[in-house]
């Protein structure tokens, strides 16, 4: 007598593999730069502003982000943009911009127990500037080391 073996759908990450990869990548581009911009501000905030002020450390840390930015994520972003899509490379930088911009905020939020209004206008011209200029850079990121591989 055969047994009867129920068919079970295949889950979404089997049916779309390259959604699930993109997932990821985003995951570890926008871990890798938060990360990395938490542990600069631990040492930016209770050493460098008290010498130099909130808009000399935060502009004296720009450099180090932007090699963040620029190496380890973008090449481990390369190895999952095979395909040379324009489109998915810039959907990867995004995505990581969106949750590295929430995370930042809600932290903010979380932790200094300010309002996000108070937040934003409390960030210096200046560095703020910068800092939105890097952000946009962080999100085409991939797009530009794309080019550099054609």
């Amino acid at each position: 007598m055969r047994q009867h073996v129920p068919q079970v759908a295949p889950s979404n990450l089997t049916l779309f593999p390259s959604l699930h990869k993109n997932i990821y990548t985003r995951f570890i581009y926008f871990v890798w730069l938060l990360g990395t911009g938490f542990a600069l501000g631990m040492v930016r905030v209770p050493l460098r502003v008290p010498r130099i002020g909130e808009r000399w450390a935060a502009l004296a840390e720009m450099p180090r982000m932007a090699t963040a930015t620029f190496y380890p994520p973008v090449t481990w972003c390369d190895a999952s943009l095979r395909s040379k899509r324009p489109a998915r490379a810039l959907i990867v930088g995004s995505l990581a911009l969106t949750l590295t911009v929430s995370a930042e905020l809600g932290l903010a939020v979380a932790l200094q127990s300010r309002t996000l209004a108070d937040y934003l206008a409390r960030r210096d011209k200046v560095s703020g500037t910068v800092y939105l200029s890097m952000q946009v850079v962080f999100a085409l990121m991939p797009r530009f080391r794309l080019r550099k591989h054609k």
